[in-house]
């Protein structure tokens, strides 16, 4: 049984991470309905947050790579601030780091107060509802901002919406893509940048936690392993469907869903 639930745990962040229908508020409801907190694992909940990670790393491996590459060459080679493409790469990878800075700021300053007081299941059910909301309002926006159309200002709105996915039951995915659409860029710059933006989150959450998962205990391995697994392999093939999702512009699908699962929430649980 323990690896069966660490199983379905390992699914559902996997399929909930890319989604606009918050991952970390799909794991509390399964503990609520698991009647425990035996989940309640940070350590395990941020191993899988690892694993998702790993998954959009390879979907965006090609401009990932690019944008490292073109971040170090503008540093250390004067005559490459010449480079259109060097530059436009540079300023992108830049404004990568500032949108990550508002949602760095808040969370080490309330973390205990989020983890503490914002942990009922009615407020994971107003949660869903406002996602819901903010998918609905944004759903036949198209904009027409490229990559190299980002600003500053961008960058600022778009990390404070990531900031309120703090709150558990706030799609950070969600969020984002809806701070990019009112910011007018088009749903495939949209999309990009809201995952470009999970990377510096993910990948300092990981390293803080490093020392905490060295410490776990080797009977609990094989179980994570498992859950590291399923989160890999799902979080790769619900971000490729959510891609599709979202181009066709059907994110009504997903605001369906959360005002269901709210309601249901505020209702019977």
């Amino acid at each position: 049984m323990i690896f069966i639930k660490y199983l379905i745990f390992g699914l559902v962040q996997g399929f909930t991470e890319p989604l606009p229908i918050s991952s970390s508020g799909h794991l509390k409801v399964l503990r609520y309905l698991f009647n425990t907190d035996a989940f309640d694992d940070l350590n395990f909940e941020i191993l899988l947050n690892f694993a998702s990670l790993i998954a959009i790393i390879f979907i965006f491996r090609k401009d990932i790579l690019r944008l490292i590459k073109s971040f170090f060459t503008y540093i250390f080679k004067k005559e490459s601030r010449k480079e259109k493409q060097t530059c436009e790469d540079f300023k992108y990878a830049w404004l990568i780091v500032l949108g990550s800075i508002p949602a760095g700021i808040v969370g080490i300053l309330f973390k205990d107060f989020i983890e503490e007081q914002l942990k009922s299941i009615n407020i994971l059910g107003v949660a869903f509802l406002i996602t819901a909301l903010m998918l609905f309002l944004v759903r036949k926006l198209k904009g027409t901002k490229k990559d190299k159309d980002l600003s500053v200002l961008d960058a600022l709105i778009i990390g404070v919406f990531q900031m309120f996915a703090l709150i558990p039951g706030i799609s950070r995915s969600g969020a984002v893509l809806v701070g990019c659409l009112l910011r007018n860029l088009d749903r495939d710059t949209a999309l990009k940048y809201a995952f470009m933006l999970y990377l510096p989150v993910s990948v300092g959450s990981f390293a803080l936690s490093i020392p905490d998962l060295l410490e776990v205990d080797s009977t609990l391995y094989p179980p994570y392993a498992l859950g590291f697994v399923a989160t890999l392999i799902m979080t790769y093939f619900a971000s490729l469907w959510f891609f599709d999702i979202v181009k066709k512009g059907k994110l009504a699908k997903f605001s369906i869903y959360l005002i269901l699962l709210g309601t249901i929430i505020l209702l019977f649980l």
